[in-house]
């Protein structure tokens, strides 16, 4: 029995009950999915839920009376063991070996589906992640949000929800203008502007340009610098996309920031605006009310010059966005951009949006990268910056994806470099796949022994106490899946599969797959590959939640 079939047939028990007059309930307030999770202490059972703590106000009886007329139907279902009411009112439900046991048929069965939706949920989503300016490689902040953008991308979508996930694309503004002056600086063999960037990277581009447009340096000054400007920038951004999907990550839209302001996108914001009472002028200054959703002040949107100050792209966007159809548009920023959160969702209030749910905003904390115990503050390349190309180039992708998710990203982060090239139990994406590929070696092993799935399945033999809990971590799976989409956390799904691991590791030690030398194939060896193999393939499901390889060997 699964936690969902088991979820169902509670339900079910609620639905009964309420139909016999057992419990005075409108048949609309019983729960479309009541939910149930693993007790902390085992000696409760193998599930556990509170929906007559739920219920009992609607009810209008006392939670425990509630659970006892759920906890008798409920016994009735056939692969229920046992159904104990506990505290104030929860009903601990333990299964017949056999019941629990079918998990390992379920999740062979399922595959890659095993932990995902059913059926899509209808919700589009637009992941806005990365979008580092194309004036530099990729630094380790970027490189953190794209692992975790991605990984957050794929759990959403086992959740049953359509994803785009888009990179704004920032090509207007100042930050180009430096960035175009810092290649011609270095072109015409001239020091680097105050304010520009440095780096070897700035002369390669230069370099890559004055091979693309021979003469450049032979234009009128200003030319010069708007060549620079628009293959410099071309020859970046190309870099960029190249470095992201080395390291697993593509876009689904690159959205150019320019457009925003040469296609009328920022005229169509501000007569929404207007129309919705949002818009006011003052000292010839065009102005959003965004003081009246909580903003600390209002907003310039046109400035008295004429020009659209820095909100008015962020007001265009979001509107293309929910124009786009876009349920939800999820925006995932750095550490410094605390500040930016209070106006942004006070934009989205003013279009008549929820904040939370139209828009939500993910900050990130800052990453550190260790080395001999010596924080890593320099790249080669970069200058003053270390980037996705540095991380990569020392551990590998897979080490540096795991490494950057498995932690929440409320949390500044340390990556130690000579731990993630260790072969040990120590480093945790290596005691993940260590774990996969032992479970493909154990497939191996007992396809030579004659060991065969198909021969036998008897789940009742499951009955060693780290199959017993290997069994409880498989079930587990969708819930940590369906919580980390849920709280856009994909570090679970991570910390979950090093607990899985842990868990077949010690059953490995414990039950034989393949018998002894001299001794014959029975079923339990035959049962066991089945939990084997299950476990080999949520091991698989997880690691490619999180954009990670599962190998066969190591």
């Amino acid at each position: 029995m699964t936690p969902a079939e088991l979820s169902a047939a509670l339900r079910d028990a609620l639905t009964t009950a309420v139909a016999a007059g057992e419990l005075s309930l409108d048949p609309a307030d019983v729960p479309a999915e009541v939910r149930v999770e693993r007790p902390k202490n085992r000696d409760h059972g193998d599930w556990a839920t509170n929906v007559a703590l739920q219920l009992a106000k609607k009810v209008g009886r006392p939670p425990r009376e509630v659970a006892a007329v759920v906890q008798q139907r409920l016994l009735r279902v056939p692969g229920v063991q046992a159904v104990d009411i506990a505290g104030p009112g929860f009903l601990n439900v333990t299964l017949e070996a056999a019941a629990a046991g079918e998990l390992a048929r379920s999740v062979v069965e399922a595959g890659a589906a095993f932990g995902t939706a059913s059926e899509p949920s209808g919700e589009k989503v637009n992941l806005e992640f990365v979008s580092a300016n194309p004036t530099g490689p990729i630094h380790l902040g970027g490189t953190r949000w794209a692992a975790v953008g991605d990984s957050l991308a794929r759990v959403l979508e086992a959740c049953g929800a359509s994803v785009t996930r888009e990179y704004y694309f920032n090509d207007h503004g100042g930050q180009i203008d430096r960035f175009a002056r810092s290649l011609l600086a270095r072109a015409n063999g001239e020091p680097a502007p105050e304010d520009g960037y440095g780096g070897d990277y700035i002369t390669d581009i230069a370099t890559q340009v004055r091979a693309l447009v021979p003469g450049v340096l032979e234009q009128p000054r200003e030319e010069q610098q708007e060549t620079f400007r628009r293959e410099g920038v071309a020859l970046m951004f190309t870099e960029i996309k190249q470095s992201l999907s080395e390291f697993g990550v593509e876009f689904d839209v690159y959205f150019h920031e320019d457009s925003l302001h040469t296609s009328g996108a920022v005229d169509r914001a501000v007569a929404k605006l207007r129309e919705l009472g949002r818009i006011y002028e003052s000292d010839g200054a065009i102005w959003l009310r965004t003081s009246d959703f909580g903003d600390d002040k209002d907003r310039v949107v046109v400035k008295s010059d004429g020009n659209p100050a820095y909100i008015s792209g962020d007001l265009a966007y979001y509107l293309d966005k929910r124009e786009r159809g876009f349920d939800r548009c999820v925006l995932m920023l750095g550490a410094d951009h605390h500040g930016y959160v209070g106006r942004m969702m006070a934009m989205c209030a003013a279009f008549g949006d929820e904040p939370g749910r139209n828009l939500e905003i993910l900050i990130g904390q800052m990453v550190n990268l260790v080395k001999d115990g010596v924080p890593v503050r320099m790249s080669k390349r970069a200058g003053t910056v270390v980037t996705m190309e540095d991380l990569v180039g020392a551990v590998g992708v897979d080490a540096a994806r795991y490494s950057l998710v498995r932690s929440s990203v409320d949390s500044s982060i340390d990556i130690d470099l000579d731990l993630l090239t260790r072969r040990s139990n120590d480093n945790p994406v290596f005691y993940v796949q260590y774990a996969h590929a032992r479970t493909a070696n154990v497939a191996v092993n007992a396809a030579g022994a004659g060991v065969r799935r198909e021969d036998a399945f008897d789940p009742a033999l499951l009955t060693d106490e780290t199959e017993s809990l290997l069994l409880a971590a498989l079930a587990e799976f969708p819930e940590v899946v369906r919580r980390a989409g849920e709280l856009r956390e994909p570090h679970r799904v991570a910390r979950y599969l090093e607990e899985l691991a842990g868990r077949f590791h010690k059953f490995y030690d414990a039950c034989r797959v393949t018998p002894r030398a001299g001794e014959e194939v029975t079923d339990v060896h035959r049962t066991r590959l089945w939990l084997n193999d299950a476990t080999r393939q949520v091991l698989a499901n997880g690691l490619g939640l999180l954009g990670v390889s599962a190998p066969e060997r190591m």
